[in-house]
């Protein structure tokens, strides 16, 4: 019914009319399938965000053919979008077996390394018909093996975004205004006016990473404010681990994975489509 889509015309619609597209961290078969039904059931557009550690957990050729049999059968807008690639080669592997959305980080390094490895990302992307976001700042917390301690996150300077989606060519722009990755210790104090200034400086959509754990009113807050893209992955995590570890603890002598999975499947799939319905995104497909 469907195909694999890049993120360009998903997420100006979602900026355009007031929502965002939310991007759901997944990591085999059973992750997908949840967000994907869910995503069916509200009728939403989605994406299934996969890591460099997820691809080499499952397996880039194996994250492809799942999305691509979900896009097939369902007849709702899904991208596959690399999730903080850092490496050209990586994305270009994946390029080739057709994913249409990717993020090439290159916030650790000054900005003329990030502009430079953006740009670069760009150039080669575009030419597959995929679209691209980067990041500009830098995210506290940890993303698969990178963590980026508290003193040295990165706010994204108002002042810089302009030339920076200027000079790479840029699709979507991951902005730091306070949010960061994992669970928070304490409630986050997001920068709404800094986010404002860079949503009234720049057209293209914003991308707020680091949802799990934030309120939903300064989430629509944020999406009010342009970011027509929103992250979440820990919050989907802990109630999976947390029905499958209570469910293998009643049933010490269960051994059918189909079994035990289901009650994880349940507990994750109540929340992505309580996510789905704090992005507005409902009814949007």
């Amino acid at each position: 019914m469907g195909y694999v889509h890049n993120t360009k015309e998903m997420l100006i619609k979602a900026r355009n009319e007031g929502y965002a597209v939310p991007a759901f961290n997944i990591h085999n078969l059973e992750t997908i399938q949840v967000v994907i039904e869910a995503a069916v059931e509200l009728r939403s557009p989605i994406i299934l965000a996969a890591t460099p550690g997820t691809m080499s957990y499952s397996g880039r050729s194996y994250i492809q053919a799942i999305a691509e049999v979900a896009a097939k059968e369902n007849d709702i807008p899904i991208a596959l979008h690399l999730d903080h690639h850092e490496s050209v080669e990586s994305i270009i592997e994946s390029l080739d077996l057709g994913v249409k959305s990717v993020m090439i980080d290159g916030s650790h390094g000054n900005i003329e390394e990030n502009i430079a490895l953006s740009k670069e990302v760009v150039e080669k992307a575009h030419k597959y018909g995929a679209t691209v976001e980067a990041e500009l700042g830098k995210l506290v917390g940890q993303e698969d093996d990178l963590i980026v301690q508290a003193k040295d996150a990165e706010y994204t300077d108002p002042n810089t975004v302009q030339e920076f989606v200027e000079r790479t060519g840029i699709d979507s722009l991951a902005v730091a205004i306070g949010t960061g990755h994992g669970l928070y210790e304490t409630e986050p104090n997001l920068d709404f006016d800094r986010l404002k200034k860079i949503s009234d400086l720049l057209d293209i959509p914003l991308v707020l990473h680091g949802a799990s754990g934030i309120s939903i009113d300064d989430v629509r807050k944020c999406i009010s404010l342009g970011c027509a893209k929103v992250n979440i992955s820990t919050e989907l995590k802990i109630p999976f681990s947390d029905a499958l570890r209570k469910y293998l603890m009643e049933n010490p002598d269960e051994t059918d994975t189909r079994k035990y999975m289901k009650p994880a499947k349940d507990a994750m799939k109540k929340v992505v489509k309580e996510k789905i319905l704090m992005c507005w995104s409902n009814g949007k497909a």
